[in-house]
């Protein structure tokens, strides 16, 4: 390559994910406009991801072996095989936690403690808390939305209202959630720890939370109070996700917690007797096979990144984005619209952070913005959108919920109730320009020479001695 094409790289290298959008995006909006239901996840993301990878290979010059090198090279990258086998455990700590009851358990038990009057703050609240335990959006909108709609329905409450506070809540917990693969993407794209990820989130999702509780309460009391059945809960079987989260939260590695989360539901469910040993171990191969779409799908892009990188469609991409941004805050308004196109594109919020990841990762290295701050503008705006587009699998599951409850409902009408998803956007905006979230920032700057916070020098420092050290005496 030439000097000119070392700066400025070459556009057509970004065919791969252009490809990869129009075959997922197109075949869902084909399917939308003939009435199939849940359009846009009838053509498998890694198919589309397959044959973007097809093409990558097919763009890239030299033998085949010396482009497989390339493409391995990227999804055996570190970053890449720690987010895999954090998926797994994830899925494997979820499906146990569920199979022994901690879910309903979990339900029921914040059911019972909210006050009837403010059912539909109290949705919000309990959505928001099982989605941070349980990593997952979608398990948590499918565990709550039934209960939420009869309670709306006794209650003469807006049902889209009490929809859109457990969608709310659910978006909440995907977004700040240790186990949430949008947290595991997000960190480990930018070379982060989700300890300190979650610090800054939290201080954006905070206040929008607090904001949402505060319009829910003024908006959200019921015309009548309606009567709650006796709800049947074990507090024991709580105990499995109150254990993660607080682990995840004063810094325990994330593979020590989640091993630790996957036994702890496991032993609690052989002792009430809703698990026997063999459902034990089943339930931890579920959990491993329910993430196989984001694990093929992350080494899939992985690779391909990596072949579109050595072609320069990544070195094209930041030098015409130079031309928008002309410092550090145009730069994060750019990384926060770019994951949002994404995921409006690709309807998958993990899928929008895994594409644009290591993109956001090179621009925040050009206008030195920090990767804890680029993660969270990764997962915060991803989140965001994959609430409030009409065709997300969140909204089209909540709708055929309530349809399945007798109230037939189309997505759009959750859209204008879905308060937190919009105060988050305008909080997560601000906070671009007000920098009232970057507090671990400024305590611990981020050194980019050893390309980690400052605490954590001393000890990169050392693993490099280490490794040079062994590699002199290997050779």
């Amino acid at each position: 390559m030439d000097n000119t094409l070392n700066k400025k790289g070459r556009g057509t290298a970004l065919i791969p994910f252009l490809v990869f959008v129009v075959i997922y995006l197109g075949a869902g909006i084909i399917l939308q406009s003939q009435g199939v239901e849940m359009a846009f996840y009838q053509f498998p993301s890694v198919t589309a991801m397959f044959i973007a990878v097809l093409v990558a290979f097919a763009m890239t010059k030299g033998a085949v072996n010396e482009r497989f090198r390339i493409f391995a090279k990227g999804a055996a990258n570190e970053d890449v095989l720690t987010m895999l086998i954090i998926y797994l455990l994830a899925g494997a700590f979820s499906s146990v936690a569920a199979a022994m009851g901690g879910r309903d358990a979990t339900v029921n038990l914040g059911l019972s403690l909210v006050p009837v009057h403010f059912l539909t703050a109290g949705v919000f609240i309990i959505s928001a808390f099982m989605g941070t335990a349980t990593g997952t959006s979608m398990g948590t909108i499918s565990a709550i939305v039934p209960i939420a709609v009869g309670l709306a329905d006794k209650g003469g409450l807006s049902v889209p209202m009490m929809v859109g506070a457990c969608v709310g809540g659910a978006m909440f917990g995907d977004n700040l959630s240790m186990i949430s693969d949008t947290t595991i993407a997000a960190t480990r794209s930018q070379g982060c720890e989700m300890r300190d990820k979650f610090r800054v989130n939290f201080y954006i999702a905070l206040p929008a939370a607090i904001i949402t509780i505060i319009i829910l309460l003024i908006v959200g009391r019921p015309e009548m109070v309606p009567t709650m059945e006796a709800l049947e809960y074990s507090i024991i079987k709580v105990v499995p996700y109150l254990l993660v989260l607080i682990l995840a939260l004063v810094g325990m590695n994330v593979f020590l917690v989640l091993t630790i989360g996957i036994f702890a539901a496991g032993i609690i469910g052989m002792a009430t007797g809703s698990l026997d040993i063999f459902g034990f171990a089943q339930n931890i191969w579920s959990g491993f096979t329910g993430m196989n779409e984001v694990f093929f799908l992350t080494l899939f892009c992985g690779g391909m990144s990596q072949l579109v990188i050595h072609n320069g469609g990544i070195t094209w991409l930041i030098y015409m984005l130079r031309k928008m941004m002309k410092g550090n805050k145009s730069a994060q308004v750019g990384i926060a619209a770019l994951v949002s196109l994404a995921d409006c594109a690709t309807a998958n919020n993990t899928v929008a952070i895994v594409l644009t990841g290591s993109m956001a990762k090179d621009i925040s290295r050009e206008y030195q913005v920090d990767p804890r701050r680029t993660a969270s503008l990764l997962d915060v705006f991803s989140c965001v959108f994959q609430g409030i587009i009409p065709y997300g699998a969140q909204l089209l599951s909540a709708a055929t919920l309530t349809t399945a409850c007798g109230i037939a409902m189309n997505p759009t009408e959750i859209i204008p109730n879905l308060w937190y998803c919009w105060v988050l956007a305008a909080v997560g905006i601000l906070s671009v320009f007000v920098p009232f979230a970057d507090n671990v920032c400024r305590r611990d700057p981020w050194n980019w020479e050893y390309d980690v916070a400052e605490s954590g020098v001393a000890a990169k420092k050392a693993a490099m001695e280490q490794e040079t050290a062994e590699s002199a005496s290997n050779s």
